[in-house]
This record gives C-alpha cells, structure tokens and sequence, in this order.
C-alpha cells in the first residue's frame, strides 16, 4: 500500500514548525550536537521568513503523515544582473531540505523538491542552485541537478 502524504505550503503561521526545522538541518548538516546554542540562528530565522514568507522571497513546503510532521523544503529567491544566459536575472536556491529518519527512501523528498522546482519555474527562474550534503547528493543527482565547476566562494 502506498502512503499518502500531505504537502502543505507555508505560511505564517507555519514560522515556528520552519524554525525548529530550520536547526534540526543546521545541526544535521553540520553535525552540531544539542548542547550548541542556536537561539541566535533561530531569532534570525524567525525574522527571514517573517519577510521572506510575506514578501514571496521564500516558498516553503511542509509535509506530514497524518498530522505528524516527517518533512520540509524551501527555496530562496534573489535576483542578479541578466547574462546571456539568464536574461532576467531571476535565481533561487533550493535549502532546509529535510526527512525524518524513519521516512527516508518513500520519495518524499523528491516530491518535495519536485514542488519547489515547479515554483520556482512559475515564477520565471531558469537557474536554481543548491547545497548538497552527502546524504542528498543522490537524490539531486537523479532529478537532475549538476555538480558546479567554475564557481568560488570568499569565506570570513
């Protein structure tokens, strides 16, 4: 029997669920255990997706299974001068990506970011970047998505 799920788009009142599932991605990504303080990240989370959500800058999904909540995604979206090849200027990035442990490999996450994609696309982006971890590198690879060469990042 397949399991249905329900996806439902954030909104503001969704803020405090998209918080907590901000920091559980943070500490997993970046292996923090539960004792590093992460009530400034969680202020400042709070306050982006107050404006993000309101403005339309941030689109957010979150799923559940039967009112339990087992996943959520997001996208950013910000512009840039037009190039040749984006010539709105138009991007997003895909974050805060996220399945509970006990319902990995059901497709929720594809779902999820398949939702995401969709959105971004309405609204005219044809570039859409992400951060893999290892984990998530096999599910972005077999939507599509390509490791990126010629980019550089300053840190500091």
């Amino acid at each position: 029997m397949v399991r249905k799920f329900e996806y439902k788009k954030a909104a503001l009142e969704d803020i405090d669920e998209l918080v907590r599932t901000r920091i559980i991605v943070l500490r997993a990504a970046n292996r923090l255990s539960e004792d590093v303080d992460m009530s400034l990240v969680e202020k400042e989370s709070f306050a982006y997706y107050e404006h993000a959500l309101e403005s339309g800058e941030h689109i957010a999904y979150l799923v559940y299974d039967n009112g339990t909540f087992v996943g959520a995604g997001g996208v950013s979206f910000y512009q840039v001068m037009p190039i040749y090849h984006n010539t709105t200027g138009k991007k997003a990035y895909i974050m805060n990506m996220y399945t509970a442990p006990e319902y990995r490999r059901q497709g929720i996450a594809f779902h999820t970011l398949d939702l995401l994609v969709k959105d971004a696309k309405e609204q005219g982006v044809t570039q859409i970047a992400l951060e893999a971890t290892d984990m998530g590198r096999p599910l972005y690879e077999r939507y599509g998505f390509v490791k990126m060469e010629d980019e550089m990042e300053l840190k500091g």
